[in-house]
């Protein structure tokens, strides 16, 4: 569950639906991409660098490959992930606490970081890991329990997985159909058509969020928490398990949001 909240920050929960409900069908890229990453982190990534003992991409790779040119290569790489991530997470946890708290967007990031701070210093690792996952629990009860009232009004279906997929109530209509019918009497392309990337793009953009997403270090640190290899490998793929949770309810989510 830390590992899963480490990723479920501002990107996925805020964003993540309305991003699907924007884009439709070529949304789907950001959920293969996102949760593909930790399909390479479980297989190629986590288990071998807990055995090598290992901190970071570029000191395994250095290492594995006896190059130091592949670690500065592998270092530009991290730190153009690593920044644009933090910026989009920075700006999502100043946009919460301006709200929560009635300050200014600046105040909230430096609340935010404040408190990180504050429990990342006394707590250590260990304090970091109870914290997060009582914030997954927070996060999934938050997304979840709304969805599920959502897809029970629409389609009588209480999961949202499922109901993306079910009739709407009373009408032999699917959900996706009548979704369709809405964007198209609006002027726009249908929802379940891709119409902004074609297939190379969409390709190209998932194995960049996946290899992004596999080399966070913040992500990566999690796994020196569990004591062997086989700890970590087990870890990544219970991460994996938790995140799916939520990243196969946000489509639901957005195409009931736009009805």
């Amino acid at each position: 569950m830390a590992t899963a909240a480490d990723w479920m920050s501002a990107a996925s929960f805020i964003s993540m639906a309305g991003l699907i409900a924007g884009m439709g069908y070529g949304g789907s890229l950001f959920l293969m991409g996102w949760t593909g990453g930790y399909v390479l982190l479980a297989i190629l990534l986590a288990p071998y660098l807990r055995k090598f003992g290992k901190f970071t991409v570029p000191q395994f790779i250095a290492d594995r490959y006896y190059s130091k040119t592949a670690r500065t290569v592998a270092v530009f790489c991290l730190l153009a992930a690593s920044l644009t991530y933090i910026i989009g997470q920075m700006t999502g946890v100043g946009v919460a606490f301006s709200r929560f708290l009635g300050v200014s967007n600046t105040m909230g990031i430096f609340i935010g970081m404040g408190i990180v701070f504050m429990y990342a210093v006394f707590g250590g690792m260990k304090g970091i890991t109870y914290t997060q996952v009582a914030q997954y629990c927070v996060l999934i009860l938050a997304y979840t329990i709304p969805a599920i009232f959502i897809s029970l009004q629409l389609t009588g279906n209480p999961l949202p997985q499922l109901g993306l997929g079910s009739d709407i109530v009373g009408t032999n209509v699917s959900l996706l159909s009548k979704l369709d019918a809405v964007v198209t009497d609006l002027g726009f392309s249908k929802y379940t058509t891709n119409v902004r990337l074609s297939t190379l793009n969409m390709f190209v953009y998932t194995v960049s969020l996946m290899i992004g997403t596999a080399g966070l270090p913040h992500v990566i640190i999690r796994f020196f928490t569990v004591p062997n290899v086989k700890g970590a490998r087990s870890s990544a793929g219970w991460a994996l398990v938790f995140i799916a949770i939520l990243y196969t309810t946000a489509p639901g989510v957005a195409a009931m949001a736009k009805l």
